[in-house]
């Protein structure tokens, strides 16, 4: 009697409900917990909460719990269903939530555990097949999700990152005042701009509040930006901008080098900040910048004139006039790749002239992405992109679990 009584009370069991019997199987190193309940118990309702209803019939019904010291535990119980003028409902005891095959214990234990290590670890350590232990994780995400206001969301940075190897990719829509993630949607195309302006209303949220957003140049943000949150003003990333920029200076060495040996292997020698470089790299440089008429140093030194007007324009109108003398050292460059790329700047220029203003980056944004990266390498991916989804918001989106490990009876 005396185990009964400190399992009622580890269980917060209370009448009418009792523990009739605790089993222990050495053979299957298993712990079994049976319930039941006195006989007249009366049971609330669990769809209308209507209290004291007579009990109409019963289903047996088990659920896993966390290990007693290294042996699994289950609960077993006859569970009642009480007729209410709603219709026959299945009592929910308050070791429990509707439709689980955990104790709330149990799945408070695997939440804790999926913010530091990979789903299929947890199913390992607690031997149960991973698609029972994702179906807990998608519940409490999903329910912390529902409770998300974005009431004063006004500022977004969207990105995509991807989800599988391949063309497989998420779009990822961040809160640049709070730096979490408030949307994530498979697919990198204008329609995961229009889902996201959809999904804002059921959390308190408008299209028409967005007044600001930072992308890429990605023409299907642009258009997304502009048909689905029409009050909003676009800037351009400076980081992808500079990844343009060091796209060019690449095309130009790549053309060169066949005809200059020295630039073999110097790749990042033109990439890289001069501040990063290590002193075999700088010494490189050094060596490559002293050389006549090399083009790949041209290149080199527009790039940084154009680094420098972002370092030095202290607002849009010193921009533009430091970018069109840049855009016209450009056209008279004759180095293709750099005029291709000062046609980039002319045809992206009221964006471009906007983190003049609003000094977003989606720096924030990429070390999100960094994030959701590594937790894919940590799972050595997903196969379902939903899961990946789901993951990028435990893991980005600062969400408030408030997993509780009784429920209401």
């Amino acid at each position: 009697m005396i185990e009964k009584q400190l399992f009622e009370i580890a269980l917060e069991i209370e009448d009418p409900v009792f523990i009739s019997k605790v089993a222990f199987s050495a053979d299957e190193g298993e712990l079994h917990i049976h319930m039941d309940f006195q006989r007249g118990g009366r049971f609330p309702c669990a769809e209308c909460s209507t209290a004291n209803l007579p009990v109409h019939d019963t289903q047996e019904k088990t659920w896993r719990h966390l290990n007693f010291w290294q042996y699994k535990t289950y609960i077993h119980m006859r569970t009642p269903r009480v007729k209410c003028k709603c219709g026959v409902r299945l009592w929910t005891p308050p070791w429990t939530r509707p439709q689980s095959g955990f104790t709330l214990l149990f799945e408070a234990f695997v939440m804790t555990l999926a913010q530091e290590m990979p789903i299929v670890r947890i199913a390992s350590l607690v031997d149960e097949y991973d698609t029972r232990i994702w179906r807990i994780f998608t519940h409490y995400v999903t329910v912390a999700r529902a409770k998300e206001s974005f009431a004063d969301l006004k500022r977004v940075g969207i990105d995509e990152t991807s989800a599988r190897r391949g063309h497989n990719y998420i779009s990822v829509f961040t809160d640049m005042d709070k730096a979490k993630v408030v949307f994530a949607t498979p697919g990198k195309d204008a329609d995961t701009v229009r889902l996201f302006a959809e999904m804002l209303p059921s959390h308190g949220g408008h299209a028409e509040n967005i007044t600001e957003v930072v992308a890429d140049m990605s023409p299907a943000f642009t258009s997304g930006t502009k048909n689905y949150l029409s009050n909003a003003t676009l800037t351009y990333s400076r980081f992808h901008i500079m990844m343009g920029m060091n796209k060019a200076v690449d095309e130009v060495r790549r053309a060169e080098q066949p005809n200059i040996p020295e630039l073999k292997s110097s790749r990042y020698v033109w990439l890289k900040n001069r501040g990063n470089l290590t002193a075999n790299q700088t010494k490189q440089l050094d060596m490559l910048m002293s050389k006549k008429n090399l083009k790949t140093a041209r290149a080199y030194r527009m790039k940084l004139a154009f680094q420098d007007i972002y370092r030095e324009a202290t607002n849009s109108d010193t921009a533009a006039v430091l970018f069109k003398k840049w855009l016209g050292w450009a056209a008279r460059s004759r180095l293709e790749p750099m005029k291709k790329f000062a046609e980039t700047i002319k045809n992206h220029w009221n964006g471009i002239l906007r983190y003049f203003e609003t000094r977003l980056t989606t720096g924030m944004v990429e070390g999100i992405n960094s994030r959701i990266q590594e937790i894919k390498r940590r799972a050595r991916g997903f196969r379902n992109i939903n899961n990946f989804i789901n993951m990028t918001y435990l893991e980005a989106g600062k969400l408030d679990l408030n997993i509780t490990l009784t429920h209401s009876k």
